[in-house]
């Protein structure tokens, strides 16, 4: 299990709106299937799933911004990939939490 954080940036649009062309990679996201969890944040989408799976998407997310119109795109992509126990985005998320509530 792999959570990968990526941001796409299209450049040459003749905008500095982009939300247009996040609701597109979105949609690649939202048609990926249930075996690949995602969370949209204000910077960037968090992704869940098994690595190849994920990799596979970002690269269709990474030509959506193409097929709208963008000149160029800039991809940035980080990968958690643990293999001595399987983990998720939640679990991450509760473990800090369950810290913070020791700090109550």
């Amino acid at each position: 299990m792999a959570i990968v954080q990526v941001t796409i940036v299209p450049l040459g649009t003749g905008s500095t709106s982009v939300s247009a062309y996040v609701a597109a990679v979105e949609r690649v996201l939202a048609q990926a299937g249930e075996t690949i969890k995602h969370q949209l944040t204000p910077m960037s989408t968090i992704i869940e799933g098994e690595l190849d799976e994920v990799l596979a998407v970002v690269r269709r997310m990474h030509e959506t911004p193409f097929e709208n119109g963008a000149l160029r795109v800039s991809t940035t992509i980080t990968i958690d990939d643990r293999r001595d126990k399987r983990g998720t985005m939640e679990q991450k998320m509760k473990a800090v939490t369950d810290k913070l509530q020791n700090d109550l």
